[in-house]
């Protein structure tokens, strides 16, 4: 009996280190030219950060600018871990590249994602983004998720009912398709694509 109690208490012993072990993703120590991607209090900051390592090549997944190409996305999200258009970059060459750590990158992908989020948890954009990702990377309900997260954080934001618009029409529901089309379009979301979409499927109704 005496072994069995002791052996229970190892095991929570070793839970509770692993517990307090620092996350897998990492802390969110920001240095100081670091900040957040949609204050403008950090504008300064930023032009610095994007300068150097997110430059015109790096977003465009052509080449690195100070290492690799995820080495400098890397770097972008360590000082700005909402910073859309890097982690719409890095989600791209994830994909591209077939894998979730590119050659250079300080975390994966997910990780990145799970540090914006908890950088910025009412940031709309960053979930949105995850969605999109997700959904590309043939995670479907994970993306609904996402996707039904950044629409409740920002219901007026065009952009974001017009990507889980698409996302129902991938689903084929049709009907929650054309709730969020029809207010991503009274928004003023300018592109035709979903409502096309729509069109072809006759689910359309002016």
């Amino acid at each position: 009996m005496k072994a069995v109690s002791s052996i229970a208490i190892l095991i929570t012993s070793i839970i509770s280190t692993g517990l307090a072990a620092a996350p897998y993703c990492g802390e969110l120590q920001l240095a100081g030219a670091g900040g957040d991607y949609t204050n403008s209090e950090y504008k300064r900051n930023l032009k610095t950060v994007e300068e150097y390592h997110f430059t015109p090549n790096v977003e465009k997944l052509i080449s690195g600018s100070t290492g690799t190409i995820a080495a400098d996305l890397s770097y972008t999200l360590m000082m700005f871990p909402n910073h859309h258009r890097a982690l719409a970059a890095f989600g791209k060459l994830s994909l591209r590249d077939k894998t979730l750590k590119p050659i250079g990158a300080r975390y994966s992908i997910e990780c990145f994602f799970d540090r914006a989020i908890r950088f910025k948890p009412n940031d709309g954009i960053v979930r949105m983004l995850y969605g999109n990702y997700l959904l590309k990377a043939g995670q479907t309900d994970k993306a609904t998720e996402q996707l039904e997260v950044a629409v409740n954080l920002e219901p007026e934001n065009p952009n974001i009912n017009y990507n889980l618009g698409l996302l129902y029409v991938q689903k084929k529901d049709y009907e929650q398709a054309k709730i969020y089309a029809k207010k991503a379009y009274d928004l003023g979301f300018p592109l035709p694509g979903l409502k096309n979409k729509l069109m072809e499927a006759g689910k359309w109704e002016d």
